[in-house]
């Protein structure tokens, strides 16, 4: 394992811009006095997005940059921030963990289980972290949704019912709606983030029953888009709990936020809600909607959590254990929807 010393910056290194949240990862990992960061996206310039990648985003956000993997673990970093397409990132975390460097990966872990187990397997032998990228779970309404579970103040947990909508992300980057790099279209993009708040609610209970439906309604006139755009998705958990989570690419490109997420625990004595992404001051500025979100910025809780465990030694979470649970009930939910049967375990 990499050591550190408090002494000096820790060496963050942002592997890939191909996901869309490197562009917030990397403003607030350059802006912390105790990172030192440096980016690489060696595949940027022949991706086919509408939106820079590369170099040139680099450039744009005023980040070092390297233009090879292999410069970049060469640098020596304490910690990388995987933001490649789902379907690379098993590579890039193997070689971090060879190289002794703690791992914040993008969700999901991977595209395949087997992926998925090597890269916790290979990090777990190195001894270095691999903590999933679910900033939901620091939201302070999540954080007081657990609080009150765990509690008992809702009694028994009866159900979960979650959404998360969203627009589709064709265009600025083309690879979400590509299954091979993606792993899946809307059900694959979405359900994970409900699927790790769950999994913080049950104490990482595992589904016993996965029952799902897809479209591709939304969007059926785009040649680009190959995967479903919408799903629907029921599983059952061994305590009892229910869970219903409804995803879709459906926010219009045209609205002015991006979409939100929001989950209602429903308990023996109570129900309690939250929408972590709708506090926000609506109205109308240069001739359209106007969306101004007063939330906290979860990236940053998050990339905080992160940092402070490597300094700390201390495990993170959501860890890669979570990721292989979070994908599995994924993976369960593709074979259910292709097949039309329940799929148990």
């Amino acid at each position: 394992m990499t050591s550190t010393s408090t002494e000096r910056p820790l060496k963050v290194a942002l592997l890939s811009f191909a996901h869309s949240h490197a562009e917030a990862y990397a403003p607030l990992l350059a802006g912390r006095p105790d990172v030192e960061l440096l980016t690489c996206d060696p595949d940027g310039e022949a991706a086919d997005d509408d939106a820079p990648r590369g170099r040139r985003l680099a450039d744009l956000m005023g980040v070092p940059y390297v233009d090879t993997y292999e410069e970049a673990f060469a640098w020596g970093p304490d910690a990388v921030v995987v933001c490649s397409e789902n379907a690379r990132h098993r590579d890039l975390v193997i070689a971090a963990a060879s190289a002794g460097a703690h791992v914040l990966c993008e969700k999901p872990l991977a595209t395949t289980l087997e992926d998925g187990q090597a890269m916790v397997d290979a990090c777990r032998a190195s001894g270095v972290f691999l903590m999933m990228a679910y900033p939901v779970r620091f939201s302070p309404e999540f954080q007081t949704l657990r609080r009150n579970v765990e509690a008992g103040v809702i009694g028994d947990l009866l159900a979960v019912v979650g959404t998360n909508n969203g627009k589709i992300p064709v265009g600025g980057r083309s690879w979400f709606v590509d299954p091979e790099l993606a792993g899946g279209g809307a059900l694959f993009d979405h359900v994970v983030h409900v699927a790790d708040l769950v999994d913080a609610l049950t104490g990482g209970d595992e589904a016993e029953t996965v029952r799902a439906v897809t479209n591709r309604i939304l969007h059926a006139d785009d040649p680009r888009v190959r995967a479903e755009t919408g799903a629907l998705v029921t599983a059952t958990y061994g305590g009892g709990a229910v869970l219903t989570v409804d995803s879709s690419w459906s926010h219009p490109d045209a609205a002015p936020n991006w979409g939100g997420l929001t989950l209602q625990a429903v308990g023996s004595e109570g129900v309690i809600d939250i929408d972590p992404f709708g506090v926000h001051v609506g109205g109308t500025a240069g001739g359209g909607e106007a969306w101004l979100y007063l939330g906290s910025d979860l990236d940053h809780a998050m990339l905080d959590h992160f940092i402070e465990s490597v300094r700390s030694g201390t495990a993170p979470q959501p860890d890669g254990a979570v990721g292989l649970r979070t994908l599995r009930l994924v993976l369960d939910a593709q074979e259910s929807a292709t097949t039309g049967a329940v799929v148990r375990r």
